[in-house]
């Protein structure tokens, strides 16, 4: 299976993740989703230099990992691009902030040590949180949830379009794969010479295809928004998700 195929797969696979029966899948998306965005910006507002605060912080994603059954792996696995990414922000920091702030043993831990390490943690945190939302919530649920914070209409059908299909695209890409591959055997991937061309005709294709999409669309009614409605009415179970997190997580962050 090549790395298209595990990608269409990993898609599939987390469709059916966030569809599956469990205590923090049935609670309504919107307090899921207020409360991962106010951990988010708490969790960016913390100092350079609060390793502690971060790391009490990061008790709230434990504890939604261990009632939501998620797999540490998986996400790591997932998502170890995006990660790497993150990490590699905060990595000049040691060069440019060479203050000491302590001793540990006979090594010196500079500021810049500090906020390399805390810059880090933020980013970690935050793709984390935003994968268990993911994970827990299914792309309709999370768009109706935008809806009801009053987004606008035209950002909430992009990204619900982006999230349907890029799963066709990642499959047009495969198909011209294994055609380049038909018509080069032996050659390891593509050869850097076509690469424009092989991106003009990935487009050429993307934009037919999302002509025939729209075509389709219009035929059954769409007049330019999606009226999206959640299986679930929120309830009390639902309410005290939301005031409890956005309280305990105030309250780490202000104490």
């Amino acid at each position: 299976m090549n790395r298209i195929s595990e990608a269409v797969t990993d898609l599939h696979k987390l469709d059916m993740e966030a569809g599956k029966r469990g205590w923090l899948q049935g609670i309504h998306p919107l307090p899921k989703l207020l409360v991962t965005v106010l951990f988010i910006l708490l969790t960016v507002s913390l100092g350079r230099y609060d390793l502690p605060g971060l790391l009490k912080m990061g008790s709230y994603l434990v504890v939604v990992f261990v009632l939501g059954d998620i797999s540490v792996r998986l996400l790591m696995k997932r998502m170890k691009l995006v990660l790497a990414v993150v990490c590699l922000m905060g990595i000049a920091n040691p060069f440019f902030d060479r203050q000491m702030v302590f001793m540990l043993g006979n090594l010196e831990i500079t500021g810049g040590m500090i906020s390399a390490v805390t810059l880090m943690l933020k980013g970690v945190f935050g793709v984390s949180a935003s994968y268990l939302l993911m994970v827990t919530t299914r792309m309709e649920d999370l768009c109706y949830a935008l809806q009801k914070l009053h987004v606008p209409g035209t950002f909430v059908t992009v990204l619900m379009l982006v999230y349907r299909y890029v799963i066709v695209l990642l499959k047009e890409m495969e198909r011209m794969t294994d055609a380049y591959a038909l018509r080069a055997p032996g050659q390891k991937g593509i050869h850097y010479k076509v690469w424009g061309t092989f991106a003009g005709q990935l487009l050429l294709r993307s934009m037919d295809r999302a002509q025939t999409v729209y075509d389709s669309m219009r035929l059954r009614g769409y007049c330019g928004e999606f009226y999206l409605r959640c299986k679930k009415k929120a309830g009390k179970e639902d309410y005290l998700y939301g005031i409890v997190w956005s309280a305990v997580l105030l309250a780490v962050r202000i104490l």
